[in-house]
């Protein structure tokens, strides 16, 4: 049996829970949505990611004898409260946009429907790895538009948690990442993974004659070699001295990249290596990336800037109960007023509104109604869970596939790197004509 998830959770989760169980309230019909008010300065699209990590936490929201000794030991909540939760099994059904799916401001990214007690705690786990999961996805999706066909290495494992390493592997993989440095990443997502030496390995040696020679003996011909130890122009004459014009890839980690990038080309050609790829590393986001669009760079390797979200390390999402249950049984729906952070009441539907070229126009979201779409349209949720049971598929090579399908709809300008708006507006179908 997998480890529970059930306390990776705010404590104030369960007191609610409580206070619902002793007036009445926990059983009432409920509707709690996930979604962003806004996306981060500038961005003009964000990118769901984490949904099936989260189907996958879910099955594992049990309170065991471990939790529950807990929960005993510290008081956190009454002795009834524990006896519920020791039973807590979620019934419920949840939709959502597909994981990989391409949102904007107000996008009900996911639609939870339960009693108000078994929804409510489930929100912390929920927006602890749809938030992290989506900021990655997010940026990385920006830096692959902006590579243009050219791979991404996702290597972030020394910048982050050990845990969020993991999670932003498969999180830039799904928007687009070729592979990842982290083992873990490749044995629990199946991501393809990848690597050779750091600076460290040709430290560790008399001079780089002597690191190349062992390097090639033991990775083969077409390993990477760094070539930015000491001077790149004379490592990148060794390099092909020793290997040849079958030497795989060089490195640059270092310096101006795109006039360096330019040199090496010109040597690697000079020299008749007129097929070793130039591999560029050292900080770069997507705005780096796009720097060195002109230049002859074959692979990108990024760290710090993607796990972290390129400034943006988590998603802005919140989790709201938009509708309950009135006595009669009608359902109601219920929104906070708060300055700066009002939400939308009602139980949300969505559509993708597209021209007749498959382009998308508007996120166009009904208010207790499902939108309805002209033959070009895309509905945008669908089931995650019903009836306690996870329906929808939680791999991440599923989620690729969405995201490159999705990210293929947009307008030309949502890919630019400029400060903008949204790329397409968000409509509620009161206001659309």
């Amino acid at each position: 049996m997998n480890q529970s998830s059930a306390l990776l959770t705010d404590h104030y989760e369960l007191t609610m829970v409580q206070a619902a169980l002793a007036s009445g309230h926990a059983e009432r019909p409920c509707v709690f949505e996930a979604f962003a008010r806004r996306l981060p300065a500038g961005r003009r699209y964000g990118v769901l990611a984490g949904t099936g990590r989260a189907l996958e936490a879910l099955k594992d929201f049990r309170f065991g004898a471990e939790e529950i000794a807990f929960l005993r030991e510290r008081e956190v909540v009454d002795e009834s409260t524990v006896d519920w939760l020791a039973d807590y099994r979620f019934t419920g059904d949840i939709w959502g946009y597909a994981e990989g799916e391409i949102y904007f401001p107000g996008s009900p990214l996911m639609v939870v429907e339960s009693t108000f007690a078994q929804g409510v705690v489930l929100e912390t786990l929920f927006l602890s790895i749809l938030n992290h999961d989506s900021a990655v996805a997010s940026a990385a999706s920006r830096m692959t538009a902006a590579a243009d066909g050219r791979p991404c290495i996702e290597m972030g494992s020394r910048r982050t948690h050990e845990g969020a390493a993991v999670a932003s592997a498969r999180a830039a993989y799904l928007a687009g990442f070729g592979s990842t440095s982290n083992l873990e990443a490749g044995r629990r997502f199946d991501i393809p993974t990848m690597g050779t030496a750091a600076h460290s390995y040709t430290l560790l040696h008399e001079d780089e004659r002597e690191t190349f020679a062992n390097q090639l003996a033991s990775l083969g011909l077409e390993t990477t070699l760094l070539v930015d130890t000491y001077d790149v122009k004379g490592a990148v004459e060794l390099a092909v001295e020793l290997a040849g014009p079958e030497l795989g890839a060089v490195r640059l980690d270092s310096g101006d990249l795109v006039s360096q990038a330019h040199e090496v080309r010109a040597q690697l050609d000079s020299l008749g290596a007129t097929g070793t790829r130039i591999v560029v590393t050292s900080d770069l986001d997507e705005y780096a990336i796009a720097a060195l669009q002109a230049a002859p760079v074959d692979a990108y390797g990024v760290g710090t800037r993607v796990v972290t979200g390129s400034g943006h390390p988590a998603a802005g999402m919140v989790y709201k109960l938009v509708s309950r249950a009135n006595d009669d049984g009608t359902m109601e729906g219920v929104a906070k007023a708060s300055k700066d952070k009002l939400s939308v009441g009602g139980r949300k539907y969505a559509l993708r509104r597209r021209n007749s070229d498959g382009v998308a126009e508007a996120e166009l979201i009904g208010i207790n109604v499902q939108p309805a779409g002209d033959g070009d349209d895309r509905s945008l949720l669908v089931p995650l869970v019903e009836r306690g049971s996870v329906v929808a598929p939680t791999d991440v090579r599923s989620a690729r596939e969405h995201h490159a399908t999705a990210r293929a709809e947009l307008p030309l300008r949502a890919l630019r790197l400029s400060s903008g708006e949204p790329a397409i507006p968000t409509t509620y179908l009161d206001d659309w004509s």
